[in-house]
């Protein structure tokens, strides 16, 4: 149980917050960093194993706001960020201030699709076809490529090659009103427990667990013969290099 004197916010919770605030979403090596910096900043002690319990102590003070300091993996590179999210807005419309109607519209049938998808990607492709699905204004090819290309400049996509993905950002924030909408089509990770998009699925019939594609790396690197961890029957897929 944390004590009393440790769910005090000092100078260095507070100026943590604040620049949490101002970078949104950070990596867990930066925020490490952050956390020394404001301890050693305010002179008060940097335990580096009791950042959890540092950010705990900020979000108990938090909760009363609706707000609260998330962390979650990307998908991409496996590393862990941390957000800063407004618990108060659980969809998509904590965007409103700085994406029209349609243009929400459009993010949400990327979201569909993308949750719905067997490996968790959409094309451009895809994407500029269901333009014609619209209910709102139809966007037109070049404001559709522009709006993806901000999309990714605010960190709710992520775009390789052509095809587009849940961002780190995205999945931490809108987890809420993912776990609402797609109850059917949700997949979780057997390793992390955490909502799984890009992941590896054991073929056994019987069995079919996922496994993000990061925690399928960590989790066989070493192995010689990859074997399923629920029912031990052999991993079949490319085991990707932990980055």
């Amino acid at each position: 149980m944390i004590s009393s004197m440790a769910r005090q916010m000092g100078d260095s919770h507070r100026r943590f917050l604040q620049t949490m605030m101002i970078n949104g979403i950070t990596d867990e090596h930066s925020v490490k960093a952050l956390y020394q910096y404001c301890c050693e900043v305010n002179k008060t002690p940097h335990v580096p194993d009791k950042l959890d319990e540092f950010i705990d102590t900020i979000n108990s003070k938090l909760q009363a706001m609706f707000m609260q300091i998330r962390k979650g993996m990307s998908e991409v590179d496996g590393h862990q960020y941390y957000v800063l999210v407004n618990m108060a807005e659980t969809n998509i419309t904590r965007m409103s201030s700085d994406y029209a109607d349609n243009e929400l519209e459009l993010f949400r049938k990327i979201v569909d699709l993308t949750v719905c998808s067997e490996n968790g990607k959409v094309s451009s492709t895809d994407i500029l076809n269901i333009t014609d699905t619209m209910t709102t204004k139809k966007l037109k090819k070049s404001e559709t490529e522009h709006l993806l290309s901000r999309l990714v400049q605010d960190k709710w996509l992520c775009e390789e090659r052509g095809e587009y993905t849940l961002s780190a950002r995205c999945i931490i924030e809108m987890e809420p009103y993912i776990r609402t909408m797609y109850q059917d089509h949700l997949k979780v990770c057997h390793i992390c427990h955490s909502l799984a998009f890009q992941c590896q699925i054991c073929e056994n019939p019987t069995c079919g667990i996922k496994i993000h594609n990061p925690c399928v790396a960590r989790y066989f690197k070493r192995r010689t013969e990859p074997r399923c961890p629920s029912c031990d029957d052999f991993w079949p897929h490319e085991i990707p290099e932990v980055r």
